[in-house]
């Protein structure tokens, strides 16, 4: 199976050949702040090939001292973009960098002991389709 995906800014592109084993979400504190959100949402793949088809230059990795912990970024428009490790083999992408649809739900979440302290009840929130209007809900 062959999924590509890309940037916000559209300047890097790619292509994940193979399938994934995995998708977590992460809760712990690395991943909220690379995230600024609840959790990070990463499919991982020890078999899969990572091929950059553009952009390849805007291309940045950030590792974070004394852990595991790996941020590939497209330098032009922060977005995350896929990583894959060259001593394990093992490839992690972004679920939302893809711009494929992906079949593989979410196996589980992960490092729940550090999630955010506001991450509670989070189903029962107001959803709305599109940014909420002023007379909907009070965004000021």
């Amino acid at each position: 199976m062959n999924h590509k995906g890309s940037c916000l800014c559209d300047e890097v592109h790619f292509e994940v050949e193979g399938e994934f084993e995995s998708f977590f979400l992460c809760h712990c504190d690395h991943c909220r702040k690379d995230t600024g959100s609840a959790h990070a949402a990463n499919l991982f793949s020890s078999s899969a090939k990572l091929q950059w088809l553009s952009g390849e230059e805007y291309i940045r990795v950030f590792r974070l001292p004394s852990t595991r912990h790996v941020k590939s970024f497209c330098s032009q428009c922060g977005s995350a973009l896929p990583y894959a490790d060259k001593e394990t083999g093992l490839v992690a992408v972004p679920a939302g960098s893809l711009n494929s649809p992906i079949t593989i739900k979410p196996t589980g979440h992960i490092f729940m002991g550090s999630k955010a302290d506001w991450d509670k009840d989070l189903s029962k929130a107001p959803k709305f389709g599109s940014f909420p209007q002023e007379d909907n809900v009070d965004i000021s």
